[in-house]
């Protein structure tokens, strides 16, 4: 999994049929380097990846997530017999059905010699939904044992959530709730250098600017209906709307807009959940933590306070959704992407 924060490429090995999860394996994080994230930053945007520039892209996130499967598995003694890969969303406009990933899934599996399930995106998007979020029936799966209902916030460069009801995975509700890490992330990087906020720190030594707020939560997209989602640069204006906060007024603001709109994604749930669960980078960030849990009227916690790993879980949700795609089970379904029935989705690649 490359995640819309850009911060590198997550793995992990889980043993599964693709309706209950039977095992957890290792997992791993490889960061890009500070020169690939540019580049990358640079290629989103396009909505084709057919030129010599899209062409080396496709090749190079091939390259580096077969590198980072193969150190995942020097480690373990398991040999996998399917990879889920997703790629690199470069763009996505559900409104024109198109959703461009970059990595070349056919490149990926002859070097790794598995067979890999890709496009997972693509056949959801085709029949009008919105082709993302697509982890939702993989935290269903998680949270089959818990006291529901529940709601599964992951906070990554955009942020989503899935509502799970009492009847689990035939009973959820998904959508990006809005912007996650990435404006932040964009605002330390521009008015620091340094990649994100450590440990929300700038954020907490600011004063939130609730005028900025406000006009932030004018945007048309807190008014849709659900199931909605988002594309990384959906949210680009709202650091020009902060232009003239010091650094830690905007990282303050920022982490209330995040919160802000989780606030009001309740409205979308069909009943109010009884505990929030947070996965995601997002959830190593103190001051978005502790604004979340005084503004939700039910306790929020990391995910890892039920045993999930938050780190290893988007990666774990894409190999589960290989193993439905093996067994030709929806990964969609009209709660969750609006798709217009319980789609299956993914490509076989055969090394």
């Amino acid at each position: 999994m490359s995640g819309t924060s850009m911060d590198g490429i997550d793995a992990a090995l889980i043993e599964t049929d693709g309706e209950t999860v039977c095992g957890f394996g290792p997992h791993m994080t490889v960061p890009y380097d500070p020169e690939f994230r540019t580049r990358l930053r640079d290629m989103l945007g396009r909505t084709t990846l057919v030129d010599e520039d899209g062409r080396r892209l496709n090749r190079d996130i091939a390259l580096r997530h077969a590198e980072v499967v193969r150190g995942l598995l020097a480690g373990s003694d398991v040999t996998p017999d399917l990879v889920g890969f997703h790629g690199h969303t470069i763009w996505h406009d559900p409104v024109a059905r198109l959703t461009v990933q970059a990595g070349d899934a056919a490149l990926l599996a002859k070097e790794l010699g598995l067979p890999v399930v890709a496009d997972l995106r693509q056949a959801d998007i085709a029949a009008g939904g919105e082709g993302a979020p697509l982890a939702p029936v993989y935290h269903g799966a998680l949270a089959s044992p818990l006291d529901r209902p529940l709601a599964v916030l992951n906070v990554g460069g955009v942020a989503n959530v899935t509502w799970i009801g009492k009847r689990g995975m035939d009973d959820m509700v998904a959508f990006d709730t809005g912007p996650g890490n990435a404006p932040l992330d964009d605002w330390v990087s521009r008015h620091t250098g340094q990649p994100y906020d450590e440990d929300g720190r700038r954020a907490a030594a600011g004063t939130l600017a609730e005028d900025r707020l406000l006009r932030l939560m004018d945007t048309p997209y807190f008014a849709r209906t659900a199931p909605k989602s988002l594309d990384r640069r959906d949210f680009d204006h709202v650091l020009d709307v902060l232009e003239g906060l010091s650094p830690e007024d905007g990282a303050t603001t920022l982490v209330a807009l995040v919160a802000a709109a989780v606030v009001q994604a309740e409205a979308h749930m069909p009943l109010p959940p009884r505990r929030w669960l947070v996965t995601g980078g997002g959830r190593h960030n103190p001051v978005l933590m502790e604004t979340l849990a005084g503004w939700l009227k039910a306790p929020v916690e990391p995910v890892e306070a039920v045993g999930w790993d938050g780190d290893a879980i988007e990666a774990q949700a894409f190999a589960f959704l290989a193993a439905r795609y093996r067994r030709q089970l929806p990964i969609s379904f009209p709660g969750t992407t609006g798709a217009p029935f319980p789609m299956v989705g993914g490509r076989l690649y055969r090394p």
